[in-house]
């Protein structure tokens, strides 16, 4: 049987990020692909003004009640941006719907840059760690990395012992394995950092040439595709990676709001042979 992905994350109509990033990306993967929007907002909140956000916690027991009652269960789980108050309906949902050994990916969206996202309240971070207790991998950046764990943010002037240090406190959430993204020793290369708990293990790329919006959901996107299609963690975050900077690269510099990840489905397809 295919395995069948169920992504819970929002939709953006207009910025490319959380779902309109993972649905294609996770299907260009060759997995059928779920889709439960936490919300609905007009575009992404950085950089636009004037931005909608309708909140469809409300709208989730319904659509978990009819998946129950048509029999439909998931090999794995994927979420992103959720709200506040749907924590426990999201676990409730992962325990009702998984089929036997389902896994459960946390990309913990909520902060970058050493500050929270809009809407979030200071006491997010510790409810994201219940829904990253018992996940099989989360993909923290550092600075949710620090919010999850309650310390200081530090995204420059560190060496790999507090790299290291800040892994192995992630995995005190419960988490199984963590890929900590954003992790730089040099200044011309970031990558990432993933841990099964007993070793660490290091991913690195060139340093792009601009910061741009939806490479987080990209990253954690292709890494829940690619781990699905068998690829062990380190595998998949570096083809995960390697899609972020092909993205990058092929995005004009007008195009200030997301990456033009779907000029490079293709070499997506290539990358997971």
């Amino acid at each position: 049987m295919d395995k069948k992905l169920l992504t819970i994350q929002d939709i953006s109509c207009f910025g490319q990020c959380s779902l309109t990033v993972a649905l294609p990306v996770i299907s260009a993967c060759g997995i059928e692909t779920v889709i439960l929007p936490s919300a609905v907002l007009s575009t992404h909140t950085a950089g636009f003004k004037n931005y909608t956000f309708r909140d469809l916690t409300g709208d989730i027991p319904g659509i978990e009640k009819s998946w129950l009652e048509n029999g439909l269960k998931f090999d794995a789980f994927y979420t992103g941006y959720v709200c506040e108050n749907q924590i426990q309906v999201i676990l409730d949902l992962m325990k009702s719907c998984a089929a036997p050994g389902a896994l459960r990916i946390v990309d913990p969206v909520m902060a970058d840059n050493g500050k929270m996202y809009p809407g979030f309240g200071a006491d997010f971070p510790q409810k994201m760690r219940r829904l990253c207790d018992g996940a099989d991998y989360i993909l923290p950046n550092l600075t949710e990395a620090a919010f999850l764990l309650g310390e200081e943010c530090k995204l420059e002037n560190y060496d790999r012992n507090y790299i290291e240090n800040l892994v192995r406190k992630l995995h005190t959430t419960g988490a199984k394995n963590v890929v900590l993204t954003g992790v730089s020793f040099d200044p011309d290369q970031v990558g990432c950092a993933v841990s099964d708990g007993t070793k660490i293990e290091y991913d690195f790329n060139p340093r792009q040439r601009r910061c741009s919006h939806g490479t987080g959901d990209l990253f954690a996107s292709v890494f829940a595709g690619a781990l699905l299609r068998g690829k062990t963690a380190l595998q998949a975050a570096a083809v995960a990676a390697d899609m972020v900077c092909l993205a990058i690269q092929a995005t004009p510099d007008e195009h200030w709001y997301g990456v033009c990840f779907e000029k490079v489905i293709p070499d997506l397809v290539n990358l997971l042979k």
